[in-house]
């Protein structure tokens, strides 16, 4: 059967980096959008654009493309941005799927969830660099994206854009708790992901807030899009099915 799925990328990312799992989806049958959000644009300012710009950005790419019974997938910063998506989109959305994502309650911004060296490290960058932060690559490499060889971590590493700040540290707005919406939840988690470390685990600690769901998980890191995109594609249709 056909689904629609809209891969929502995370910090540092464009769409364009959603689209080697998107075509193994796509292989499946199911028709896959990849959209980019504002803020992770070419030319984007990155100084003035904060997470409900992405919010916006997400929910005007789906009402342009007139999408229905959506199965929406958010890949970690993602998560933030698709979080919003039932209460603005009502009757669009058919799932949410959290992969190694955040789970925001009403007004928690997503700093809130990460470890205090990372928002001291991101403070600096940001205070340097007009407010867009980069992720130093001794990160990715060893905690993003661990089940990668080298060469892969640098080449993917190069393919990384500026970050607006902003909407690392803008709270999320959400008039009703995740745990009590109606449509479809799933939290998608590679297991030897260590962008966050394991005692501030991305599940349970964050997948539980989202009340009844369901747990999809897979060997990987961070950035399976990149190191096993066949099998994050195989599975988000096991997370997003019905």
């Amino acid at each position: 059967m056909a689904d629609t799925y809209v891969l929502v990328h995370g910090a540092w990312h464009t769409g364009a980096e959603m689209e080697a799992t998107a075509q193994f989806l796509r292989e499946r049958g199911h028709v896959v959008h990849c959209p980019t959000l504002a803020g992770n644009r070419p030319g984007d300012d990155r100084s003035v654009i904060g997470l409900a710009d992405a919010v916006d950005s997400l929910a005007a790419f789906i009402e342009q493309q007139d999408l229905k019974d959506v199965r929406l997938v958010g890949h970690s910063y993602g998560g933030m941005v698709i979080s919003h998506m039932p209460h603005r989109l009502p009757g669009r959305i058919r799932r949410l799927v959290y992969w190694n994502a955040f789970v925001p309650l009403d007004g928690q911004c997503l700093n809130d969830m990460v470890p205090p060296h990372y928002r001291e490290l991101f403070d600096g960058v940001a205070a340097a660099n007009g407010q867009a932060v980069m992720l130093p690559f001794p990160i990715w490499r060893e905690s993003f994206i661990n089940d990668a060889d080298e060469a892969l971590a640098r080449s993917t590493y190069a393919l990384l854009n500026p970050h607006p700040y902003r909407t690392f540290t803008e709270p999320a707005v959400l008039p009703q708790p995740l745990a009590a919406l109606e449509v479809g939840k799933s939290y998608l988690n590679a297991q030897q992901d260590t962008a966050l470390p394991h005692s501030l685990p991305w599940h349970p600690r964050l997948s539980e807030r989202l009340g009844l769901f369901r747990l999809v998980e897979c060997a990987g890191s961070h950035e399976l899009c990149f190191s096993n995109p066949s099998l994050l594609a195989a599975k988000i249709e096991e997370a997003g099915r019905d």
